[in-house]
C-alpha cells in the first residue's frame, strides 16, 4: 500500500477506534527534524523515509540535523531549529532526561514536539511514537530461553540513559529468572559500535563457552559482534553444535541478510519506515490542535499512557527469523 493510501485509510478507518481521529488538515509552518546520530543503518533509513513520508502527508519539513550522539549538541540542535522558525518539532531523544531542556524550550515557544523511538522522562510532548521496548527485552530473552537450554548468554546494552536502553535491558533480565539454566552478562555499551567491541572481545576471553547474545540495537552492535566472533573463530552457523544463537533489535537489511547465511538467528524489526510516517503524522495533527486519548488505532498499534500526560503510540515490531526474513512487509526488504 502507497504511503498516500495508508494515510487515506487512517482517516476512513477513524471511527472504528477511539484513538486516531480524520486525518489532520494542512500542516501550519515548517517542521524541524532532529537524528539522534546517523552512524547506524537504522537511522540512515529513518532519515530517508522522511521525504517521502512527508511528502505523502503534505508536511513542509526544514533539513533534518543530526546530533550526532551527543545528548548536549541535540539541546543545541532544538534550538537552532526553534531559531530557524520551526513550527513543529520531531526529535529522537538521546537521553530521556536531557532532552527535558530541549523540551523545555519548545514549550516556552508555544511549539508542539513529537517523541520518536524514545520517550522523555520529562517535558512534554504531543505524542511518543514508539514501539514497546520492554517487549523487545522479554521477546528476545524468550527466544534464546528456547533456543539455548543452559550455559551463559551475554545482552550487548544500549545507553541505559535512553529509556530505551533501560526498558529493553529491565525486561531482558526480569524474564531470564524464568530461565534459571541461562547465566546472563552483561556488556553496557551505550549504543557505541567500538565500546560493544572491545568489551565483547574481553569478555570471550573469560568466557569462550558463550551460547548466546542479544544485541540492544543491530544497527551499531552487528557489525562489531560478527567481526569479533569471526575473528575468534567462533561464527558457526546456525546448526552447528558450536553456533552461538545471536538475537538483535532493529530490523536493518543487514541482520536480515545475516539472518539468511546462518550468521544470526532473529531480529525484532523495529519500524523505521512507520517511525518516519507516524511521527509526521502527529506534529502535523498537534499543529491542527488535534488531541488523542488511548486505545487502539486503524494501523494495527495501540496508543497508551505511559506517564500522567503522555500518550505513546505503540507499532508493531515483528520478531523475524529464517521462517519470515523474506516478508516482502518487512521495511528492510522493500526498495
Amino acid at each position: 500500500m502507497s504511503a498516500v493510501a495508508a494515510l487515506a485509510s487512517v482517516a476512513a478507518l477513524a471511527g472504528a477506534g477511539p484513538a486516531l481521529a480524520a486525518e489532520p488538515g494542512p500542516a501550519q509552518g515548517r517542521i524541524g527534524v532532529n537524528l539522534p546520530l546517523l552512524t547506524s543503518p537504522f537511522w540512515q533509513a529513518y532519515n530517508g523515509y522522511l521525504p517521502q513520508m512527508a511528502k505523502a502527508l503534505g508536511v513542509d519539513i526544514l533539513a533534518p540535523v543530526n546530533s550526532n550522539q551527543d545528548p548536549a549538541q541535540q539541546i543545541t540542535d532544538v534550538a537552532n531549529l526553534i531559531n530557524l522558525g520551526a513550527k513543529g518539532l520531531v526529535v529522537a531523544p538521546l537521553d530521556s532526561a536531557a532532552i527535558g531542556r530541549a523540551l523545555a524550550l519548545a514549550e516556552q515557544g508555544k511549539i508542539p514536539v513529537v517523541a520518536v523511538d524514545v520517550a522523555p522522562t520529562r517535558g512534554k510532548v504531543a505524542m511518543v511514537v514508539r514501539a514497546d521496548n520492554r517487549a523487545y527485552g522479554t521477546r528476545s530473552c524468550q527466544y534464546l530461553g528456547a533456543q539455548v537450554k543452559a550455559g551463559k548468554v551475554v545482552q550487548i546494552m544500549g545507553d541505559l540513559a535512553s529509556v530505551n536502553g533501560r526498558d529493553r535491558a529491565e525486561a531482558f533480565r526480569s524474564c531470564m529468572k524464568d530461565f534459571p539454566a541461562l547465566q546472563v552478562l552483561e556488556i553496557p555499551a551505550a549504543w557505541k559500535s567500538d565500546a560493544a567491541a572491545a568489551a565483547l572481545d574481553g569478555l570471550l576471553s573469560a568466557h569462550p563457552d558463550l551460547k548466546g547474545i542479544y544485541m540492544h540495537a543491530g544497527g551499531v552492535y552487528l557489525a562489531p559482534t560478527l567481526q569479533t566472533l569471526r575473528r575468534r573463530g567462533l561464527l558457526r552457523p546456525a546448526g552447528d553444535p558450536r553456533h552461538i544463537v545471536v538475537i538483535s533489535n532493529d530490523g536493518i537489511a543487514q541482520e536480515l541478510d545475516a539472518i539468511r547465511r546462518g550468521e544470526i538467528d532473529a531480529t525484532i524489526s523495529q519500524p523505521a519506515d512507520l517511525y518516519a510516517k507516524y511521527g509526521l503524522y502527529y506534529i502535523k495533527a498537534a499543529l491542527a490542535g488535534q488531541t488523542f486519548k488511548p486505545g487502539p488505532t486503524p494501523h494495527g498499534s495501540r496508543i497508551v499512557e505511559v506517564a500522567p500526560g503522555i500518550l505513546e503510540d505503540q507499532l508493531p515490531a515483528p520478531v523475524v527469523t529464517r521462517e519470515n526474513v523474506d516478508d516482502k512487509s518487512l521495511w528492510a526488504n522493500q526498495p
